[in-house]
């Protein structure tokens, strides 16, 4: 395999590498190698796939699992290469998930209906930050605007094409195109008025765009967001932690929740073994990545019921052993 990091899914992240060495009984039995396909590296999901494996190392190890975070373009290249078998696992927004198994949007007539769900992670929040001079304090400021939007295929730019159709802007936004590491550079030579991304908090990027030149958030909020929230269940509403990025104020949005997902041809056996090691260990997923510090095990099980796929079997059972599924 060449495209991308794929290649690379035969060998384990350097800390797994490292305990490979010295471990004789993974050479006395069968190995599994399972990818995990995240996003690209200045996001959040590539850094939650490494915390992820790093979480459930030893225990996976001693069933001769090894665990390996894979960098990918996003969300929707994710869901085409679960499908295929070249990603066992992948993180995927939600949002994207129900337009792939609806076969909406980029799957317009082709329902990628072998997707299944293991476990939600974490809120997503659509974000955007906005040059000081640019005035931009709310969603309608951005009529008119020059807005990074993320590139072709990418989740933020599939999040902005669903929810674009449903705000009314007395002028359309010029949307430009982008990828996240150009998108510092642009906001603050004024390339771009605002950059839009959807993200858990808090995140880097963000962080790096607010602290580059003079800017702010602009909140998402009354009736537009009403409309696009009841139409979209699987979005929630929240507010941006501004405390994290020493901004004052609340600034309301909403958004999708990250999910990991699979195949509904994947091993059960190996999905029972990843989710079980998983929700088990969310007490030392939240010490090792900020955007996981608010993880909860029965918020998380309980937003994956309401995701836009159907759970993987092997999955639920666990989670009705463990008492999380009445």
């Amino acid at each position: 395999m060449t495209i991308h990091n794929l290649s690379l899914r035969w060998l384990a992240i350097p800390i797994l590498v490292a305990s490979l060495a010295g471990s004789a009984r993974a050479d006395e039995q069968t190995e599994t190698f399972v990818s995990i396909g995240s996003g690209e590296m200045v996001g959040t999901y590539y850094p939650m796939a490494k915390a992820v494996c790093q979480a459930i190392f030893s225990e996976l190890r001693e069933q001769g699992i090894w665990c390996s975070a894979e960098t990918t373009p996003g969300s929707t290249f994710n869901v085409d290469h679960v499908v295929s078998g070249e990603l066992e696992f992948a993180i995927i927004q939600s949002d994207i998930l129900f337009s792939a198994y609806k076969g909406i949007e980029g799957w317009n007539g082709t329902p990628v209906t072998g997707l299944r769900s293991v476990l939600s992670l974490f809120p997503e929040f659509v974000t955007v930050v906005a040059r000081a001079d640019a005035i931009a304090q709310v969603l309608t400021d951005l009529a008119g605007k020059r807005l990074s939007v993320g590139l072709s295929g990418t989740g933020p730019r599939k999040t902005w094409d669903v929810i674009s159709q449903n705000i009314p802007l007395a002028t359309p936004v010029q949307m430009r195109e982008m990828s996240e590491d150009e998108t510092t550079s642009a906001l603050c030579n004024g390339a771009v008025d605002a950059n839009f991304i959807v993200v858990g908090h808090p995140s880097e990027l963000v962080s790096k765009w607010l602290s580059s030149c003079p800017s702010n958030l602009v909140a998402f909020r009354g009736p537009v967001v009403d409309k696009i929230v009841s139409k979209y269940p699987f979005y929630i509403r929240g507010f941006i932690p501004t405390e994290l990025y020493h901004v004052p104020g609340k600034i309301q949005t909403f958004g999708p929740t990250a999910t990991l997902v699979t195949s509904a041809s994947s091993d059960p056996r190996m999905v029972a073994t990843i989710a079980k090691t998983i929700i088990t260990h969310v007490a030392e997923l939240k010490t090792l990545q900020p955007v996981l510090a608010g993880l909860d095990a029965e918020q998380m099980v309980a937003r994956t019921l309401r995701a836009p796929v159907p759970l993987h079997p092997a999955a639920a059972a666990v989670y009705k052993k463990l008492g999380l599924i009445k």
